[in-house]
């Protein structure tokens, strides 16, 4: 399999610690899809990463698409429950944390976008997104409690995302100081970053 992505994407990154837990095979390729010359249509008519290319040429997009997918190539490491409530719940803070995820990308390209002026930018509109930022990670906080991983005993889905999350604010937002405001969500992340997915994923 070829993943075709960019090491500062969350979303790529959330696949890659996947792939890493599942102890699956692929090579990663790098794209720019800001680039004038991105091959990124060619595989996703989105435009977008990450991009699962399978074996036989077939594309696979969409974060949860393809970690969904990962899932059920080896029985190693199960992530996302099969049915019923537990998988409902599962897929749930992954929605969560790619809305925070959607959230502050959406602040960062209208703070920082090079092809718009800086007086069409709207602070409003940045102000909206770290709201639903913050109100995310209290409603992480709050599920989390006192559990040791946001949908019980073990590691899942939800904690991979979750952390993904909480990592790229420390990439591209140090002033969100989500870590004092909520010491559960720093406890379950320094946890995460004691596996080597994580470790090997972290954005530079």
């Amino acid at each position: 399999m070829k993943l075709i992505g960019s090491p500062t994407s969350p979303y790529v990154r959330k696949v890659c610690i996947v792939m890493a837990e599942k102890k699956l095979e692929y090579r990663m390729v790098a794209e720019d899809v800001w680039s004038a010359t991105t091959t990124i249509h060619a595989s996703n008519p989105l435009g977008k990463v990450p991009c699962l290319v399978l074996e036989g040429g077939e594309a696979v997009f969409d974060s949860r698409v393809i970690v969904e997918y990962l899932d059920t190539l080896s029985p190693v490491g199960k992530l996302i429950p099969s049915n019923g409530r537990e998988r409902a719940e599962v897929k749930t803070w992954e929605a969560l944390a790619d809305g925070l995820l959607d959230a502050a990308i959406s602040a960062r390209m209208e703070a920082s976008w090079a092809h718009r002026p800086a007086d069409q930018r709207s602070q409003a509109w940045i102000d909206r997104q770290l709201d639903k930022i913050n109100k995310a990670l209290r409603a992480m906080s709050q599920g989390l409690a006192e559990k040791p991983y946001c949908s019980g005993a073990h590691l899942s889905l939800s904690d991979i995302a979750v952390g993904c999350a909480l990592g790229y604010l420390d990439f591209r937002f140090s002033n969100v100081q989500w870590r004092n405001t909520y010491p559960n969500l720093d406890k379950l992340h320094e946890k995460l970053m004691q596996r080597q997915s994580f470790i090997d994923s972290v954005p530079k």
